[in-house]
C-alpha cells in the first residue's frame, strides 16, 4: 500500500467536505472549537455557542436530498434558521447542521432507519452558520421513485421544551 497517504488523504478530505470549516467572522459571540468525524473520515472544525434561537411557532423545515444525504432543496424557513444562504446550502451534505452535542448513535439510528425504508423521527439539536443551535422534532422519510430510491425528505416542527430538556439530559449520556 502506500507509504504515506496522508497528502492523498487530505485532499480527499477537502474535496468532500463541501461545506467548509467554520469561520470565526461568521460567529456570534464566544465560541468553543471542537473537530466532529462527520462521515467516510471528512471532517468538519465547528465553532458553537450557547445561543440558542427559539423555534417560531407554525413554521416547519423542509429539505430533500439525493440519496447520498446531499441538500438538493430547502424551504425558506430552513434558510432563516440555518443562517446559511440557499447556495450555501444546496449540494451540501445535510451534516452541515451537525452540531457537537449530538450523540453519533442518533445518527446511524436515522440512517438504519431510512436505508430499510422506513420513517424515521427524533430530536435534533442543530448548529447555526453563526455558532448558535436551534432544536428540531425531525421526521425523515424515504422518496420512492419508479421502485428506486431517489433521495430523502426532511420535514421539523417545533419540539416541546419538555422534550428539549429530556435530549438535554440524555445526549450527553450517549458517547
Amino acid at each position: 500500500m502506500w507509504a504515506n497517504r496522508e497528502p492523498f488523504l487530505e485532499i480527499l478530505n477537502s474535496e468532500l467536505n463541501m461545506i467548509g470549516d467554520m469561520q470565526p467572522e461568521d460567529i456570534a459571540g464566544d465560541y468553543k472549537e471542537v473537530t466532529l468525524d462527520l462521515y467516510n473520515s471528512v471532517n468538519r472544525k465547528i465553532l458553537y455557542t450557547d445561543i440558542e434561537t427559539p423555534y417560531p411557532d407554525g413554521k416547519l423545515i423542509v429539505s430533500t436530498t439525493d440519496p447520498e444525504g446531499n441538500i438538493t432543496n430547502v424551504n425558506k424557513s430552513f434558510i432563516e434558521m440555518s443562517g446559511y444562504s440557499e447556495d450555501e446550502l444546496i449540494g451540501a451534505p445535510h451534516s452541515i447542521l451537525r452540531h457537537p452535542d449530538m450523540p453519533p448513535a442518533a445518527f446511524k439510528d436515522l440512517w438504519d432507519t431510512v436505508k430499510k425504508g422506513d420513517k424515521w423521527q427524533g430530536f435534533v439539536k442543530n448548529i447555526r452558520k453563526d455558532g448558535g443551535y436551534y432544536w428540531v422534532k425531525a421526521t425523515v422519510i424515504p422518496n420512492i421513485r419508479n421502485g428506486k430510491l431517489a433521495g430523502y425528505t426532511s420535514v421539523r416542527r417545533k419540539p416541546s421544551r419538555t422534550n428539549i430538556d429530556a435530549c438535554s439530559k440524555l445526549y450527553p449520556t450517549m458517547f
